[in-house]
């Protein structure tokens, strides 16, 4: 076959009929979008707005609510959080240490540790500290009250949790930093506080944050310690109330003041990983 009928034969022979790549992406999109905007508006149409509004929305209930809502229950729901993330923030950094140390039983001690408190749910540790600690040291009265009985079983849950971001945070420090801390004379607690610690917590913030949000809401778990009507936390505060009015209004008030502290927090947290991407960048 000579070039003349080869290249007659390839011009008549018909190109593949379909749609391109980015036509097949467009399709797709338009087709999700679609789905999307249909459950959309099913769901607007078939929920009964007007029962959901009684129940939940109920102005004059929800006024009633203030300020106490604020001055009272969010304000010891703060007070719970940061109690427990400082209690485990300083607990979850010497088991982080623990489980670095060249020493045996102690890398034994803490790994047995993270594994009991982070394979137990949170409520049981609660109900542990509650009942269980009272029970075998008859006497020990926890500094308090229960603000320190929600510290300690908030701090004992995230101990376990902070202590893997924190070891993970030091093993991403370069094993350069100590080797020169030390030949310029640190001592290796001393190089240990003074530069490698600081470097990880750097990469350890935004993980950190995250503890603090699961921690906020963690704290509704303190009505199973058994609180006073001034030591109620959000939760226990809208059930409360609910149960009163019988109406569903004051547990929607509450909710919206978990979101007014768990938005914010969780946008702060964005932002520094972002940060932490466009430095590494």
């Amino acid at each position: 076959m000579s070039d003349t009928t080869a290249t007659t034969t390839a011009r008549a022979r018909p190109k593949k009929k379909g749609l391109s790549r980015t036509q097949r992406r467009r399709l797709s999109h338009s087709v999700q979008y679609a789905v999307f905007a249909a459950a959309v508006t099913a769901f607007v149409t078939s929920a009964d707005w007007g029962r959901l509004r009684n129940q939940f929305a109920q102005l004059d209930i929800a006024r009633q609510m203030f300020p106490d809502v604020i001055t009272l229950a969010l304000m010891n729901t703060v007070l719970y959080t940061l109690s427990g993330f400082v209690f485990g923030l300083v607990l979850g950094m010497i088991v982080a240490l623990m489980r670095l140390s060249p020493v045996g039983p102690y890398r034994w001690l803490a790994a047995v540790y993270v594994e009991i408190f982070r394979g137990l749910p949170a409520l049981l540790i609660f109900i542990f500290v509650g009942v269980a600690v009272p029970l075998a040291f008859p006497g020990t009265v926890i500094i308090g009250g229960t603000y320190g009985k929600v510290a300690l079983a908030l701090g004992l849950v995230s101990a376990a949790y902070m202590a893997e971001t924190i070891r993970a945070g030091i093993q991403a420090v370069p094993k350069g930093q100590m080797e020169a801390a030390r030949s310029l004379g640190f001592s290796p607690a001393k190089a240990m506080v003074s530069i490698i610690l600081p470097q990880a917590f750097r990469v350890v913030l935004p993980p950190l944050t995250n503890e603090l949000v699961l921690l906020f809401k963690d704290s509704s778990l303190v009505l199973f310690l058994g609180v006073t009507l001034e030591e109620r936390e959000l939760s226990k505060f809208g059930r409360d109330l609910a149960s009163t009015t019988a109406n569903s209004t004051p547990v929607f008030v509450a909710g919206l003041c978990y979101l007014l502290v768990t938005i914010p927090l969780s946008f702060v947290v964005r932002r520094m990983e972002a940060r932490d991407q466009e430095a590494v960048k």
